[in-house]
């Protein structure tokens, strides 16, 4: 099935869902680029009139409350049933709902920013472009997308979780231009590319993007 990699990944997440909340307990907290990117982030929502921000693919929804104590009006998108139920358990004042970035839940034009912070890892090459004309679609003209991965040029299999229960999920590391690129041809202007930790095994990146304006 062209899609099977959806269920392995809801699958796997909702198997490893306890354990991966309790890895990213506090994990912003020594992270600063993490977190001044994210402030950015907020803040370019603002500018661009505010609205809704979709945190796709959220998790457990530490990033979306980080952007709800930040200001922003957040909610969470998760395709694990289980990590929402997570989300909704430690952030009962957010919002959360079960999705996929492949085909979002929400309206044309109804968010003012898309946050996808280490989720789009698991979505294959083929995919992406897809995924970034969903971005796009449910942007408002001119808000900012971000999107945060991990940088290299192959693919880890995963076989075991954070609990040591079986999982089955692909984790693509790649190269910022090539997000960059895909990120125009869905119609973005790119406005930053950051590396962090670029002497890691496996360095980190973001790359923020805006929406065209209305007209164009």
């Amino acid at each position: 099935m062209p899609d099977n990699w959806l269920n392995q990944t809801r699958e796997s997440y909702d198997t490893d869902a306890a354990g991966y909340a309790e890895k990213v307990r506090g994990l912003l907290d020594d992270r600063p680029y993490l977190r001044a990117s994210l402030d950015v982030f907020a803040e370019t929502v603002r500018d661009a009139g505010g609205g809704p921000v979709a945190d796709v693919g959220c998790g457990p929804g530490y990033v979306t409350r980080h952007l709800h104590d930040l200001g922003v009006d957040a909610f969470g998108i998760d395709l694990s049933p289980e990590m929402i139920a997570i989300a909704r358990r430690d952030h009962p004042d957010l919002g959360f709902e079960v999705g996929s970035m492949t085909d979002l839940p929400l309206a044309d034009g109804s968010v003012g920013g898309v946050l996808a912070f280490w989720s789009v890892i698991h979505i294959p090459d083929a995919a992406v472009p897809g995924v970034f004309e969903e971005f796009r679609r449910v942007l408002r003209p001119g808000a900012p997308v971000l999107v945060g991965f991990h940088v290299g040029d192959e693919t880890r299999h995963s076989t075991t979780g954070y609990t040591g229960r079986p999982i089955n999920v692909d984790s693509h590391r790649r190269r910022p231009e090539q997000i960059s690129r895909w990120l125009r041809e869905a119609g973005f202007a790119i406005e930053a590319e950051l590396v962090m930790r670029p002497d890691d095994e496996v360095p980190g990146a973001i790359v923020v993007g805006r929406a065209p304006d209305a007209g164009r």
